[in-house]
């Protein structure tokens, strides 16, 4: 399947369950509060598939497959027979009336913890947290090769996704983190990260490697993968020659080598490589080349090979029972994240570009199901809470703009006047719509670079 197919078929997947329990959420709530459901649809638009319940309820799938609603018996909405008005949604005590708005987003917070559970019962492979090269700030702070990220900022990390996250969230807030290490040696402990020292333009993105902190996994194998006619390698190394060492001085990623050309100069070199089984100990002389800004380097004119994805080395597993606290324990760090994160959109420490469309979205989805099931349902519980989350921000036109129409009237004792609420939804529709046409940028943008 190509990757505009997966991405296109795992989206529909993914927006069609999670979409199918918010709505089945609201229809649910609304059956028990003794409210009339007149239509029960996912997706939008022309119905592709329909059968009407005994109930005389319509189950509908449409050809739009990017949300779904609940139509439910409503004087505000058509005119209502005498002898059904008491099943009118509008008819209803204002606390099912809030009950059954917000049964959708609780719905999808329930649907997280549960692929959260599955997800740690089946097991997520992953990367050992393991620094595979520290510079700059992170080698300020003492971190090495071999080094293994236990707990970051009081978060345990048991794998480098846990790790990574950590990090990436104390860099949006430039806050100096507190990290808990065990050593290449075995030996506990702690490190201060000064994230409070990233630039201000730093790309949260890319917050790990502004650090200067490579994981083990992400180092590139010091194997050549080709060499320039003409260099100093030309005629000495070959390619699949894997470099072990230059002067003595240990090769373990192929960024280590240009540093240590730089130290030696011009002055010739004994390049160890690995060939065939054999350990050789061949002389290089590196090469003086311009880099184009007025500067020079030495270089041995050799290119490193294709990398491969390495095996995953390590996993985030627990018993059934253990994924159940582990599954809620894990819901809400995530929705404390995502709140927190729209905080920091709101307030300009993070970068609007982190507002993704359904080409972003469909993207990810055909991504982790690419990594396995695992993956899927921790993309699958996040989707689910995101959506969760945005139904319930206080926008008319979402589960949360109802919801405060009738906190409103709690607190009046009466309804919003009609033109109050279309207003409202006129501003809702706005905000709804700048939301999604920043959203589709940001998607295009993604795509562009």
């Amino acid at each position: 399947m190509s990757s505009f197919l997966g991405s296109v078929w795992w989206m529909i997947v993914s927006i069609g369950v999670l979409v199918t329990f918010h709505e089945f959420g609201h229809y649910w709530v609304a059956r028990r509060c003794g409210v009339r459901v007149l239509r029960f649809s996912v997706g939008f638009g022309k119905p592709l598939w329909l059968r009407r319940g005994r109930d005389g309820t319509e189950y509908v799938v449409a050809a739009i497959p990017l949300g779904g609603y609940v139509k439910m018996l409503d004087e505000r909405e058509a005119e209502v027979p005498p002898q059904e008005a008491g099943r009118a949604f509008n008819r209803k005590p204002v606390w099912q009336r809030i009950a059954i708005v917000a049964a959708g987003p609780l719905a999808n917070l329930l649907l997280c913890v549960l692929f959260l559970w599955a997800m740690f019962v089946i097991g997520r492979p992953d990367y050992a947290p393991v620094v595979g090269h520290a510079d700059g700030i992170a080698a300020a702070a003492g971190l090495h090769e071999g080094d293994t990220l236990l707990v970051v900022g009081g978060r345990a990390t048991p794998t480098w996704s846990e790790a990574a996250m950590a990090l990436t969230t104390a860099a949006m807030d430039r806050e100096d983190v507190r990290i808990e290490v065990r050593t290449a040696g075995g030996a506990p402990a702690d490190r201060k990260l000064a994230l409070s020292r990233l630039p201000a333009d730093t790309d949260e993105r890319r917050a790990v490697q502004a650090m200067g902190l490579t994981p083990r996994h992400f180092l590139l194998p010091p194997v050549i993968g080709r060499v320039e006619p003409g260099s100093a390698a030309w005629g000495v190394l070959a390619e699949g020659d894997r470099i072990t060492a230059i002067d003595a001085s240990p090769v373990d990623d192929f960024a280590d080598i240009s540093p240590l050309l730089q130290a030696i100069g011009g002055e010739p070199a004994m390049v160890e490589v690995e060939r065939d089984g054999d350990r050789l100990a061949l002389e290089v002389t590196p090469q003086r080349r311009d880099d184009g800004e007025g500067g020079s380097y030495w270089a041995l004119g050799v290119a490193p090979a294709p990398s491969q994805v390495p095996d995953y080395d390590a996993e985030l597993r627990v018993g059934p029972w253990a994924a159940v606290p582990a599954a809620f324990t894990e819901s809400w760090r995530l929705a404390r994240d995502s709140v927190a994160m729209i905080g920091r959109l709101l307030t300009g420490r993070a970068s609007v570009e982190n507002v993704s469309g359904p080409i972003t979205i469909a993207r990810y989805a055909n991504a982790s199901a690419q990594l396995g099931t695992a993956w899927f349902l921790n993309f699958l519980a996040l989707l689910s809470l995101s959506l969760a989350i945005i139904n319930l921000l206080p926008i008319p036109v979402l589960d949360g703009g109802h919801l405060l129409y009738y906190l409103i009237e709690l607190a009046k004792g009466s309804p919003l006047s009609e033109r109050a609420m279309m207003a409202g939804q006129y501003l809702g529709l706005a905000l709804l719509a700048g939301l999604m046409g920043l959203a589709f940028y940001n998607d295009i943008l993604q795509l562009l670079r």
